[in-house]
This record gives C-alpha cells, sequence and structure tokens, in this order.
C-alpha cells in the first residue's frame, strides 16, 4: 500500500480507544516528521471500500499524558500519508444537562484553557507566520458529514457544544468546572487543543466526536460522585461500538 495513496479519512483515537475494530487489512507505518515522531505506529487499512489511518492519541498503551503530546507530530504524520480529514475521538466529561455518560456529540465551538503547549507551526524560527480563521474551529463541511451519517445510521448524536480544553493530567475541581459553565462549555476535555488549531493550520478538515465518559466535578444527578478511571473506561466502551456504526456510514460510497 503506497504512502501516495490518498487517505479517505484519518482517525485520532482518545482515551480508552486504541484501535479501530472495523479496520482491515492494516499496515503499519512509522513516520518521522519535521516535529518529530507521532505518538505511535499510524494503522493504515480498509473499511468497507475506504482506506482510513487510525493513530491512538496517547500511544497504544496510553503512555503519554495530554500535555506531552506532539500534536504537531500526529497531525503532520498524518497528513505525510495523504490524509485530508481528521476526525478527533476525544474522550471527555459532560458539563450540561444533554453531556451525560455515554453520549456521542459533534461540538461546534470550542474555548482553550491548556498552557505551556506548542501551539503553533509558526514556532521554530524563519517559519511563515499564520494568522488563521478560527472562528469555527471545526470544519463545517466535515461536521455535516458526521451528523447526516448519524441520522443515516440511527446514532443519536448531540449536533452542537462547547469544547473545553483543560490542562491536565488531573481532572478538574468543581470551581473550575463551575466557571467553564459560565463560559458556556458543555464538554470538559484535555486533548482538544493544540490538536484543532494545528489542523487548521495544516490546512486539514478536522472535527471531533465526543465521547462522554463521566459528569464533570460537581454536576450530574450526584454531584458528589468520585470519578474512577475504570468508570471512564467502561463508559467509552459501551460508546464506542455507536462510533464504529457512524463511521461504517460515513465511509460510504
Amino acid at each position: 500500500m503506497s504512502e501516495a495513496q490518498a487517505i479517505d479519512l484519518a482517525v485520532i483515537g482518545g482515551t480508552g480507544v486504541y484501535a479501530l475494530a472495523d479496520l482491515a487489512d492494516a499496515e503499519l507505518h512509522q513516520p518521522v516528521t519535521h516535529y518529530g515522531a507521532p505518538s505511535g505506529p499510524v494503522r493504515v487499512g480498509m473499511i468497507g471500500e475506504r482506506r482510513v489511518a487510525f493513530l491512538a492519541r496517547h500511544g497504544e498503551g496510553h503512555s503519554l499524558p495530554p500535555h506531552r503530546i506532539n500534536y504537531r507530530a500526529n497531525l503532520a504524520a498524518l497528513k505525510s500519508l495523504g490524509a485530508t480529514r481528521v476526525l478527533a475521538l476525544n474522550t471527555v466529561g459532560g458539563i450540561s444537562e444533554r453531556f451525560g455518560p455515554r453520549v456521542l456529540a459533534c461540538p461546534d465551538q470550542l474555548i482553550d484553557y491548556t498552557w505551556g503547549r506548542i501551539s503553533t507551526i509558526c514556532e521554530e524560527p524563519g517559519t511563515d507566520v499564520l494568522h488563521v480563521d478560527f472562528g469555527e474551529p471545526y470544519s463545517r463541511s466535515l461536521r455535516q458529514q458526521l451528523i447526516a451519517a448519524a441520522r443515516s445510521a440511527n446514532v443519536a448524536l448531540v449536533e452542537d457544544g462547547c469544547y473545553g480544553a483543560t490542562q491536565g493530567p488531573r481532572l478538574e475541581t468543581r470551581a473550575e468546572i463551575a466557571r467553564m459553565r459560565r463560559d458556556g462549555c458543555d464538554l470538559v476535555g484535555m486533548t482538544g487543543m493544540p490538536e484543532a488549531g494545528l489542523a487548521r493550520e495544516m490546512a486539514l478538515d478536522y472535527a471531533c466526536v465526543a465521547i462522554v465518559a463521566n459528569w464533570a466535578a460537581g454536576t450530574g444527578p450526584n454531584p458528589d460522585e468520585v470519578i474512577t478511571l475504570q468508570d471512564v473506561l467502561d463508559n467509552v466502551a459501551a460508546a464506542t461500538g455507536q462510533v464504529g456504526k457512524l463511521l461504517t456510514v460515513l465511509l460510504e460510497p
């Protein structure tokens, strides 16, 4: 399988999503980019008649915390293999009432609370300075395709929402979540930025399907509930089957 061939879709998996079950005849690629090595190997195979690339954002053994991910290398690696569309799967907490555990959402807005991460491809001296438009942080065309595919596949998908990206790897305090709610955030995660901004700078069509793994601190029907990693993984596993159905329809000829 030549690296020059176009990839119909690249998928970046978040916490709990370390492979695509429906990816057939996968070949392993280990590109090294101008920005260094990506989080792990890129697996390129077929879903139906479409060529798909998959990369585990945290590494296939979840060895990288959110602030240590080389987001630039991840996106550059996918682009070097021929990807022009990137679907980000992000494991998140729900803040607003519509976003309980196991809900899938396709957010349309984003607030960045991260700090200290390399957030642009304009970092190195001598590179062109880009001022990309980011009023709509996710590609409208890819979002519309995802929403249409979800409706066709009968997959419940919340079709909007604001993703708040926090630094991690710790979870947030109740006061932080209360502030995010006041700011208008519906979802909280740790990997939404700088990934979305970098994708825009690299001229990639980029959209997010957020998998809600838990209620954020102090929210939901039991505000005193303690969030455990096992609960997160169980909820992600339960929702991932719906993601597979969504991908199958999205990739139909």
